[in-house]
């Protein structure tokens, strides 16, 4: 019905412009209000985004042509409105109105800070919570399940409101992102296990090798060239974590080698993640990624925790602090995780890589400072030192990469 009745707007003005005469109608109205036919999805069109009105259209059809003068009246209000918007420079805007712009539509720099401030927030907030669990339960393999299981649960009740819609999977895609999971999942909980044995500062310190590992791998592995550049920006973060670990005062063998393991694993997910790319959004993803590492972690947890938590573990922890402070612990904790891992994706996809990189060398530096304020971590002058020289090899690195990516991408484009 409706578009029967617009399309008679057509009809309508063709004999406006036909029977008009210059005391009753002046062509500067349809000149100046420029009937643009948009389809809006129902066979009807707009006029600069504004419905033409049925009923007026209706009655003018029904008239005969003695009255028409007067109808032509009737029809050409909206005309006269539209003739005067804003986008015309007119002083009035009629009944057509612009919607107004947004505070973070207008300035985009405020979403991206926010995003960046809150990863920041929330990742300092998981390691340390992370780390006061780890003093009065030292349990990291059921710790790792708790932060995966919290989030899975998080992301399945996404899913069933709606927010986001659940992406589909198949056995194809599954099969690209269980080594992804894998990888994930090992590199998960073998931080834990080296945050649960040395200072939260140091695992830092020690996980600042991760891009010497990404390097290795991208050169012996993929078969990619490394430029001299690269390989020399690494140097200081090779001595940098040499230096910090050779006078650490919470130095241990299991959380050094479990830092070690981590940054391995974390670099094969890299390359895995390569292999496995894929138009699913990142926070689908990233919700069967967890999905997939769940399962992996939860069998290592059973047989080499499950019988001291049974017999002791649970036991010991409550009372500590009390049923309802233990539980909700491990709720947030695990809560914490996940939102920051999902607010690193989401931040990093709004930013260019050079800015990715500086994020992520602040990032570190934040947590290792964080830490040693709230814990009262004494560190010896050397450590202090390789630790800033790690961060500013890592600084130089990223920086070094994120320009010959984008060097790359220009390339490409032009």
């Amino acid at each position: 019905m409706e578009s029967r009745v617009l399309s008679g707007a057509t009809a309508i003005s063709a004999g406006v412009l036909r029977r008009r005469t210059p005391e009753r109608l002046s062509s500067s109205c349809f000149s100046a209000s420029k009937l643009i036919s948009v389809g809006d999805g129902s066979g009807g069109n707009l006029v600069w985004g504004r419905q033409l009105r049925p009923t007026i259209l209706l009655e003018s059809s029904s008239l005969p042509a003695s009255n028409f003068p007067a109808t032509k009246r009737e029809i050409l209000r909206p005309c006269l409105a539209a003739s005067s918007s804003p986008a015309e420079g007119g002083d009035t805007a009629g009944d057509a109105k612009i919607a107004p712009v947004g505070l973070l539509q207008k300035y985009p720099a405020l979403t991206t800070g926010f995003f960046f401030f809150m990863w920041y927030f929330l990742n300092v907030i998981f390691n340390i919570l992370n780390k006061k669990i780890y003093n009065y339960f030292p349990y990291p393999y059921f710790v790792s399940v708790i932060h995966l299981f919290v989030g899975v649960v998080y992301c399945l009740v996404s899913w069933a409101v709606g927010l986001p819609k659940r992406a589909p999977m198949d056995s194809n895609l599954l099969k690209l992102l269980i080594p992804v999971a894998a990888c994930h999942a090992l590199g998960h909980v073998t931080s834990n296990v080296s945050f649960a044995a040395v200072a939260v500062s140091f695992t830092h310190t020690i996980k600042a090798l991760e891009p010497f590992f990404n390097a290795a791998a991208s050169q012996f592995i993929l078969g990619q060239q490394i430029p001299l550049t690269l390989w020399l920006s690494l140097a200081p973060v090779v001595l940098g974590v040499s230096m910090a670990s050779l006078t650490e005062l919470s130095f241990n063998w299991v959380g050094f080698i479990s830092a070690m393991i981590s940054n391995i694993s974390f670099t094969y997910r890299s390359i895995y993640s390569k292999k496995a790319m894929t138009d699913m959004d990142s926070t689908n993803l990233y919700a069967y990624i967890s999905i997939i590492a769940l399962f992996v972690c939860i069998p290592p947890a059973l047989i080499l925790e499950g019988p001291q938590l049974i017999k002791h573990g649970f036991g010991d922890a409550i009372a500590k602090v009390g049923l309802t402070k233990f539980i909700t612990d491990l709720f947030w904790v695990g809560m914490f995780y996940h939102l920051y891992n999902q607010l690193a994706t989401n931040t990093l996809e709004r930013v260019a890589p050079l800015t990715h990189a500086v994020g992520n060398v602040l990032k570190r530096v934040f947590v290792i400072g964080f830490s040693i304020v709230v814990f009262g971590n004494k560190i010896s002058t050397q450590t202090g030192i390789g630790t800033c020289i790690a961060i500013a090899g890592v600084a130089i690195y990223s920086f070094i990469k994120a320009k010959m990516e984008e060097e790359k991408r220009q390339m490409k484009a032009a």
